[in-house]
């Protein structure tokens, strides 16, 4: 059972690893705690398999996902990682005017993978690690891995309007936190921006 559990292991989750490692360094920030919780998720993966709870047929990604969730709970409830998050509550709606750059090309910010190509990795990186854990997560899988808001409301398990209205809400908090650095490189057109949306 072992050595097939192995096996499984290598085959299926293995070559996952880059994306667990990415999901996780933008979940901490900090790529020792990164480098833990992609270990931890990884151990708990291989355990899962060998006591046969992994399904055939399942989208590993979302069950990598799920795994590597319920484990940043676990560290965050235990005390072992700072949280640093806010409650949705306590968030106002971010809206605002853009300065006319005169710029004409620009990211379509209607399209997250245009504001994603048009960042680096590492920026990226820190703008969604200034928003709350569970607008991060809801980002993460939607524009980062690409999951269609039904996967995502599973791994979540929120419901599926709860993964939009946090889509639309993240978009619009991750364009205020990369507005600055899109003026300085002239990436904005000019007058009343419109947020990110679904």
């Amino acid at each position: 059972m072992e050595q097939d559990a192995t096996a499984r292991f290598y085959e299926l989750v293995w070559p996952h690893r880059d994306t667990v490692l990415r999901l996780a360094m933008i979940l901490t920030g900090k790529s020792d705690q990164a480098d833990d919780l992609a270990q931890e998720t990884f151990i708990k993966a291989y355990k899962a398999m060998d006591r046969g709870q992994f399904r055939p047929g399942t989208d590993i990604v979302a069950w990598l996902a799920t795994i590597l969730r319920h484990t940043r709970i676990d560290r965050l409830r235990s005390g072992r990682a700072a949280a640093g998050n806010v409650s949705l509550d306590e968030l106002s709606d971010v809206a605002g005017d853009l300065a006319d750059t005169g710029e004409t090309q620009y990211p379509d910010w209607h399209n997250p993978q245009d504001i994603l190509s048009a960042f680096g990795d590492q920026e990226i990186i820190d703008a969604l690690t200034t928003l709350p854990e569970d607008i991060r997560w809801t980002l993460l899988l939607v524009d980062v891995q690409g999951m269609d808001h039904k996967d995502a409301a599973v791994v979540l398990d929120i419901p599926v309007g709860t993964v939009k209205s946090r889509v639309h809400r993240g978009r619009t908090m991750l364009r205020q936190t990369l507005e600055p650095l899109a003026k300085e490189r002239r990436l904005m057109r000019g007058g009343k921006g419109a947020a990110i949306e679904d």
